[in-house]
């Protein structure tokens, strides 16, 4: 997972606990010490770190945990992170629903990180208990089934998130994902189309309906799909993505032996 990845994922947590207003009253020391450790965290996780501890042994409770938590993610060490997390979605820390399914959400987007489909698909269920209609908890949880390979699940998850949110491009483009590993062809270009409609130039959804041109013959087309992304996006990962697919393409060739791919996207934040 890239830097900037992680970067964002942190923005997220420190967003989550600016804007829900729950924490404040768990907080031992004050919640302009409890938003500066959440912030050092971010911007240096080392000295974030190291100020968390310090804050925990001096008796900082579960806020200092949060912030440890959030300094481990900055440092790669997904896996303590996201326990810690779970530990705290669970304990007395949350104790506001929503703040309770931002944790555990933050935990499972930790466990994805970790590469840890089962624990993480355990977060995010534990997250959709508190509201089952969250879209972008049920994509969540649809990104780690599509980690385990389970697409009828991550399938079924996205179709439920589209029920709440008809008009997303970005869980159209997953579901088509999905609906492609599956070999349900039609439905995920579909899929894709409707996607295209909804945000011409979406770059994932060119990606995508490009390898099914590909694969139903027209490589033209797909060239198209892919050269418009390298155009338009020529500095982000899809772009990446796409002069690869380009150079597999170009005439003479060998032909790539390629698994349809499902965009799994880095772990969201809210």
């Amino acid at each position: 997972m890239s830097d900037r990845c992680i970067a964002s994922w942190l923005a997220g947590v420190v967003l989550v606990t600016a804007t829900t207003g729950t924490a404040a009253p768990e907080v031992s020391g004050g919640q302009a010490q409890y938003e500066h450790c959440l912030a050092r965290a971010a911007s240096n996780a080392a000295e974030g770190l190291k100020e968390a501890l310090d804050w925990q042994r001096a008796g900082g409770g579960p806020a200092s945990a949060h912030c440890v938590a959030v300094a481990l993610v900055a440092m790669h060490r997904y896996d303590e992170a996201a326990t810690m997390l779970e530990k705290l979605a669970q304990g007395g820390f949350a104790a506001e629903p929503k703040m309770r399914m931002a944790l555990f959400d933050q935990a499972g987007n930790a466990w994805l990180l970790a590469k840890r489909a089962d624990n993480a698909i355990g977060s995010f269920s534990a997250a959709l208990a508190i509201d089952p209609t969250d879209a972008d908890l049920l994509a969540d949880r649809a990104r780690a089934n599509a980690m385990n390979k389970n697409w009828a699940r991550a399938e079924s998850d996205l179709s439920a998130a589209l029920l709440v949110s008809p008009d997303r491009a970005d869980l159209l483009v997953l579901r088509g994902s999905a609906r492609h590993a599956m070999h349900r062809k039609v439905d995920a270009r579909a899929d894709f189309e409707r996607a295209l409609r909804l945000h011409p130039g979406f770059v994932d959804a060119l990606i995508e309906r490009g390898t099914m041109k590909v694969e139903a013959g027209d490589v033209a087309g797909a060239r198209a799909d892919w050269s418009q992304v390298v155009t338009t996006a020529p500095n982000t990962a899809a772009a990446a993505s796409a002069r690869q697919h380009l150079a597999d393409t170009e005439p003479g060739a060998a032909p790539a032996n390629t698994v349809p791919p499902v965009v799994l996207k880095p772990p969201k934040t809210h």
